[in-house]
């Protein structure tokens, strides 16, 4: 998986939560979703930021 990937997949879970898309069944699998995607993300960003720092200190 990507950052770009799992960035678009959060923007459309979004977006069909806030165009109420989403049936209550599917609610708790489509938040459970975003919040793994939310993780990767930030990790991406985490481990992308200290590259770049080791990058600047060297």
């Amino acid at each position: 998986m990507t950052y770009e990937g799992a960035f678009q997949e959060l923007q459309e879970i979004t977006a069909q939560l806030q165009q109420g898309l989403t049936g209550i069944d599917e609610l708790s699998g489509k938040a459970a979703r975003a919040a793994e995607l939310i993780n990767f993300c930030k990790e991406k960003l985490r481990v992308t930021e200290e590259n770049l720092q080791q990058l600047f200190e060297a």
